[in-house]
């Protein structure tokens, strides 16, 4: 009996996906893509960060949260709209890719939750 492995879901890692005609689909989290996107992601270029609309991100650039952010360990909350100045990327920490400085302190946060100013 042989069997047939398919990519690791792009979105949290796992390797429990499935083909559905031309998608897979990750049963975990619920995302789907097509195989095309799964070629794509296998080159190695440079990854690109992109903000909660889809723009690139470059280290120095102003951005705003889309959502209020409740700080893990602490009450504190930084608000939405909060315009964070001179970020940093960083692509080895996992999905956390921004590192920055903000009135309540640093912090590394996942660019969905920014966009660009």
């Amino acid at each position: 009996m042989s069997t047939t492995t398919f990519p690791s879901c792009p979105q949290c890692g796992q390797d429990n996906t499935y083909p559905d005609a031309a998608l897979f689909i990750c049963p975990d989290c619920a995302h789907e893509w097509s195989e095309q996107a799964a070629a794509s992601d296998d080159d190695d270029g440079p990854r690109v960060i992109k903000d909660a609309n889809g723009t690139p991100l470059a280290d120095g650039d102003t951005v705003l949260l889309v959502k209020d952010l409740k700080v893990k360990g602490s009450s504190t909350v930084i608000k939405k709209g909060s315009k964070i100045k001179g970020i940093r990327l960083v692509y080895d920490n996992g999905d956390h890719d921004v590192d920055c400085k903000t009135d309540q302190g640093p912090f590394i946060l996942k660019s969905e939750f920014l966009k660009k100013a």
